[in-house]
């Protein structure tokens, strides 16, 4: 059997869903609670499954309740840096401590700032409280520019950690033999299947080298990170549209800069077709390569890695909604399951959308790059038009 035969990665798989399940059972700091700070009602777990696909300023790890019967929450707090309207600001997110109706003002150097859903505000002059309209929006505050360290930043600097500590020693194995030891015996298959099977196929023998620490670094990011989001610590970098938006503008960038004359020639004046049709496809075709390829990229991976989180969360829940029917033990028995069995599909999902998002970056790189055959790859057709179909 495969569990008996990977018997630490099952263990592993097991402690990581059993932990991300007690956190859920325990509530947390800043997800819609009751008064003892736990999750019992359908309105509760929405608002903790919110709270977890969202960005947030700390870690939030557990909470528990103390032989006073006090709620206390476990966690660390990250780096803020704001600007307001009177300058840069720096202190430590703790500030902002947890209370009953979530929104403390924070003073720093003259300057007042509050959290409400994870934003932060800058309150005007002379306001010592938030007001607030019907929809809930604060009107006497205003958002800074926020610079922190949030936990989708700490992330992709792990991230980054990550991979400088596991390339570096990738190399210094290839100085001491051909082989590699260690860590870069586990990155070195991964790095060749990237070059052979996504980037000499798509981008061709002689260009492929050009684009290889893009496409890696893009690859071994993205599957960190996706990794990452499996752990208790909550981490959801690539589900934050943010995130891969600016991947994907990467890869646009890369391939309209780095895009041949035929490329540029087809795309902006199409030979073969009545003169008249061709500024209308030169927009359609510039329309694909700066919106449309790039908004399929970023799409893919955020819908993708943010429906996983959800799955797996809503599973979780289970032990609460369905406690009635089956009891304590069995809905709790029974939501382990489920998620165990999601978070292993998700081990697969993690790996498949960093190889997804690389073949697709190498896909459009190949086509803006490609140098055409013009005596092979356009023959004349009876009625003049050229044939570009594919034989």
């Amino acid at each position: 059997m495969m569990i008996a035969k990977n018997p630490i990665k099952f263990l592993v798989t097991l402690a990581v869903v059993f932990s991300t399940l007690t956190m859920f059972a325990g509530g947390g700091e800043h997800g819609s609670t009751s008064k003892g700070g736990q999750i019992n009602t359908p309105e509760q777990i929405k608002g903790y499954i919110k709270h977890h696909l969202a960005d947030s300023h700390d870690f939030a790890l557990y909470s528990y309740t103390n032989d006073a019967g006090e709620r206390k929450h476990v966690g660390f707090p990250l780096p803020v840096i704001v600007w307001t309207s009177k300058g840069l600001r720096t202190f430590m997110s703790s500030a902002f401590h947890h209370n009953d109706d979530g929104h403390v003002i924070v003073e720093k150097d003259g300057v007042k700032l509050t959290k409400i859903h994870s934003k932060i505000y800058e309150l005007e002059e002379g306001v010592t409280e938030v007001s607030f309209d019907e929809e809930h929006h604060a009107t006497n505050a205003h958002k800074v520019l926020d610079f922190s360290i949030t936990k989708s930043v700490f992330g992709m600097l792990l991230a980054g950690l990550l991979m400088l500590l596991g390339f570096s020693s990738l190399a210094r194995g290839y100085k001491k033999g051909a082989i590699p030891t260690g860590v870069g015996r586990v990155l070195e298959p991964l790095v060749l299947y990237v070059r052979d099977e996504i980037a000499r196929p798509n981008i061709g023998e002689k260009k492929y080298k050009k684009f290889m620490p893009y496409l890696l670094t893009v690859f071994f990011f993205i599957w960190i990170l996706n990794l990452l989001g499996l752990t208790p610590l909550g981490f959801n970098v690539t589900g934050q549209i943010a995130v891969t938006v600016c991947l994907a503008i990467f890869t646009m960038i890369i391939y309209m800069t780095n895009g041949s004359k035929d490329f540029w020639a087809h795309t902006l004046w199409m030979p073969g077709v009545p003169k008249i049709l061709r500024p209308i496809l030169a927009v359609i075709e510039m329309v694909g390569f700066v919106l449309i390829k790039p908004f399929s990229l970023l799409v893919r991976l955020f819908a993708n890695m943010t429906a996983g989180h959800f799955v797996v969360m809503s599973l979780i829940a289970l032990m609460i909604t369905l406690k009635n029917q089956f009891g304590s033990v069995g809905s709790t028995g029974l939501s382990l399951a489920l998620a165990l069995f999601i978070s292993v599909i998700e081990l697969l999902v993690a790996f498949l959308q960093a190889f997804i998002f690389t073949m697709l970056s190498a896909l459009f790189i190949g086509m803006a790059v490609e140098e055409h055959d013009h005596e092979h790859a356009h023959n004349e057709d009876a009625t003049g038009y050229e044939d570009t179909r594919i034989i």
